[in-house]
C-alpha cells in the first residue's frame, strides 16, 4: 500500500464536520469510513454495446479496481460515451465521430472535477475514445494512466488473414461485378471475429501505440488483443500504477512534455499509423499546454524511416506485432538509433530508456514485421505533410499505404461524400482523375467525416490511377494516394472551395507539395466571387460544434469564443 500525502481534492470535499452531507451520499452506495478516508480514484470507462470495440471495457474496469484497492485507494467508475466509427461510416453518423472526441474529454472533466477525485484511470477502445480520454487527463492534470481495451483478432477467409478494411474494399469490388453478393456475405461474416477494435494499424491501434510512446500507458499495453489474458494483467497493473503516481505526485503534464510528443510522432512515422493521429496529437498537445505544429510532424517524418510492416499498407496485424515484442520493440529500435528521447518520464515513474531496458522481449524472429532503422521498409516516415497552393496551411498523406509519390490528374469535384460515392458507383470517376471532396472539413461537415467508404470503393473497383484530395478525414484503414485534412477547408474559403472540374492537381510527395495548377490571379478571382454556404445544421450538437471548432491544421479542437 502506497503512502499518500494529505493534499488531496477528496479530503477537502469529504472530510470534516461540514462535509457530512457529501459523505452521506458515499455511505448510501456502501462505502465505509475506511474507504471514504482513502484516496478516491476515478475509472472512466468508454463503454457501449453498440459495436465490438468497447463492449468489454466494463469487465476490464473490475480488474482496474482490484489494482487500485491493492494500492490503498477507493475506486469508483463512471461512463464515457462512444461513437463507433465503422458503424457510422458513410452516413450522417460519421459526422458525430470527431465531435465525440471533445465531448468525451468534457464528460470526463465534468465528472472528475464535480466529484473531487484524486486520480484517474481511463479505459477506452475505439478511435475517438482514446484521444478524448488522454485530452481529459492533460486538461485535469491529476495523476492519470490510460488503459487500451485491445484490438480484435484478425479473421480468416479463403486461407488469408482479413480485417475490416477488406469488407469495405469488397463493396467496391461488388459494385464493379468482381465478386458476388454471396462472396461479400461470406467475407462480412469473417472479417471481425471477436470483440475489440479493428485488427490492423488503423486509428485505434495507432492511438494505443502512441499512448505508450507518450508515456501515458504502461509499456507493452497497446498490442495484446482484447481476448488475451494479458489485458486482465494490464488492467490490474494500471490500477496499481496510478496509486504509485499519486504517491510520487507525478501528473500528466509532467509526462506530456514536448519531448514526449516528439517520441509519439517518431513512433507514428516508424509504424506508418493513421493520419488521424496528426489531429489527435495536436489536440492532446493543446490540452497539455505544449506548442506542437504540423511542421514538427514533417521534420520528424524526414528523419524517421518506416520500419513496421502492418496493415493497411503492409501485411500484419496488432496480434502479430504483440507476438514479436509490441510497441517496446519498435521504440527500442528507435532509441538505439537516437531517434527518440530516452530520458522522457513515463507513468511507471521511470524513463523511456529504463522501461525499454527492463522490458522482456520474446526471442523470436521479427524482421518480417519490425526492422532496424538501417534496413527500413521506406526511408522516410509513414505520414507526410504537404503544403502548397491547394493547402496553404497543410494537408496529410499516408505514404505507408501507397507507393505513388507523384500524381498529376484532372479534378473531379464533388461537394460532399455522398456525391463522390455516387460518382464512383456510376462510373463517372475515370483513371487519371483526382477526386476532390469538399465541404466535409471540421466546420463544413461538420465533424470532418472519414471517407473510407469512398476510398475503399476506389481501391475495390480497381481504379489504381485515381487519387483523392479532401478537407475531410480518412480512416486508418484507407490506402492509396489519398490526401486529407486540407487546410483551410472549403467552408471557410480555402482554395479547395474554388477548384473546378478539369483543373490540374499535382500531388508531389518528394517535394511535400499539393498544388492547384491554376494561375494565381485566376484563383484570386474565383475566391473573390466565392461566398460561404449556409450551415448544414442550425441547431443541436453539430451546429454548436461547427461554430466553435478550429481548422484541421490546429487539431480541430473546440475553442471557446474569443480564444
Amino acid at each position: 500500500m502506497v503512502r499518500i500525502g494529505t493534499s488531496l481534492p477528496s479530503r477537502e470535499r469529504y472530510h470534516g464536520v461540514l462535509n457530512a452531507p457529501h459523505r452521506a451520499f458515499l455511505r448510501s452506495i456502501g462505502l465505509t469510513d475506511l474507504e471514504i478516508g482513502k484516496p478516491l480514484v476515478a475509472i472512466s470507462v468508454a463503454w457501449s454495446e453498440a459495436g465490438p470495440c468497447n463492449i468489454h471495457t466494463m469487465t476490464l474496469s473490475a480488474y482496474v479496481k482490484e489494482g487500485v484497492r491493492g494500492g490503498g485507494g477507493t475506486p469508483l467508475a463512471f461512463p464515457a460515451m462512444v461513437v463507433n466509427d465503422n458503424i457510422g461510416m458513410g452516413s450522417e453518423g460519421m459526422r458525430y465521430s470527431l465531435v465525440s472526441r471533445d465531448l468525451i474529454a468534457d464528460m470526463i472533466e465534468a465528472q472528475f472535477m464535480a466529484h473531487a477525485f484524486d486520480a484517474l484511470v481511463g479505459i477506452a477502445g475505439c478511435d475517438k475514445t482514446e484521444p478524448g480520454t488522454i485530452m481529459a487527463m492533460a486538461r485535469i492534470n491529476r495523476p492519470s494512466i490510460y488503459l487500451y481495451a485491445g484490438s480484435a483478432e484478425p479473421g480468416f477467409y479463403n486461407g488469408r488473414k482479413v480485417t475490416i478494411e477488406d469488407i469495405h474494399e469488397a463493396v467496391g469490388a461488388y459494385l464493379k461485378g468482381k465478386i458476388s453478393e454471396e462472396q461479400l456475405l461470406e467475407l462480412e461474416k469473417a472479417v471481425h471475429p471477436t470483440y475489440g477494435t479493428c485488427a490492423g494499424l488503423f486509428t485505434a491501434n495507432t492511438m494505443a501505440s502512441i499512448s505508450e510512446a507518450l508515456g501515458i500507458s504502461l509499456p507493452g499495453s497497446a498490442s495484446p488483443v482484447a481476448t488475451s489474458a494479458k489485458r486482465i494483467w494490464y488492467a490490474r497493473e494500471s490500477g496499481a500504477a496510478v496509486m504509485r503516481l499519486l504517491e510520487l505526485g507525478i501528473k500528466p503534464r509532467d509526462i506530456l512534455k514536448y519531448e514526449a510528443f516528439e517520441n509519439a510522432i517518431a513512433v507514428l512515422m516508424a509504424m506508418g499509423g493513421s493520419t488521424n493521429a496528426v489531429l489527435h496529437l495536436l489536440a492532446i498537445a493543446y490540452e497539455a499546454g505544449v506548442k506542437l505544429e504540423l511542421d514538427d510532424f514533417e521534420r520528424i517524418s524526414r528523419k524517421v524511416p518506416l520500419i513496421v510492416n502492418m496493415r493497411p499498407g503492409g501485411e500484419y496485424t496488432m496480434m502479430d506485432l504483440d507476438e514479436v515484442g509490441g510497441v517496446p520493440l519498435v521504440m527500442k529500435k528507435l532509441l538505439e538509433a537516437g531517434l527518440i528521447h530516452g530520458d522522457a518520464l513515463t507513468v511507471t515513474g521511470k524513463t523511456v530508456k529504463e522501461n525499454l531496458e527492463s522490458y522482456r522481449y520474446p526471442n523470436v524472429p521479427h524482421d518480417h514485421i519490425v526492422r532496424s532503422v538501417s534496413n527500413p521498409f521506406k526511408k522516410s516516415g509513414g505520414i507526410v505533410i504537404l503544403k502548397g497552393s491547394l493547402a496553404p496551411e497543410g494537408a496529410v498523406i499516408k505514404v505507408a499505404a501507397t507507393n505513388i509519390t507523384r500524381f498529376e490528374g484532372s479534378a473531379r469535384v464533388y461537394d460532399g461524400e455522398d456525391e463522390a460515392f455516387k460518382g464512383i458507383e456510376s462510373g463517372e470517376v475515370k483513371e487519371g482523375d483526382v477526386v476532390v471532396i469538399r465541404y466535409e472539413g471540421p466546420k463544413g461537415g461538420p465533424g470532418m467525416p472519414e471517407m473510407l467508404r469512398v476510398t475503399a470503393a476506389i481501391v475495390g473497383a480497381g481504379l489504381e490511377k485515381v487519387a483523392m484530395v479532401t478537407d475531410g478525414r480518412f480512416s486508418g484503414a484507407t490506402r492509396g494516394p489519398m490526401v486529407g485534412h486540407v487546410s483551410p477547408e472549403a467552408a471557410v474559403g480555402g482554395p479547395i472551395a474554388v477548384v473546378e472540374n478539369g483543373d490540374k492537381i499535382i500531388i508531389d510527395v518528394e517535394n511535400r507539395r499539393l498544388d492547384l495548377a491554376v494561375p494565381e490571379d485566376e484563383v484570386k478571382r474565383r475566391l473573390k466571387n466565392w461566398s460561404p454556404r449556409p450551415p448544414r445544421y442550425r441547431s443541436g450538437l453539430l451546429a454548436k460544434y461547427a461554430s466553435l471548432v478550429s481548422q484541421a491544421s490546429k487539431g480541430a479542437v473546440v475553442l471557446p469564443i474569443g480564444i
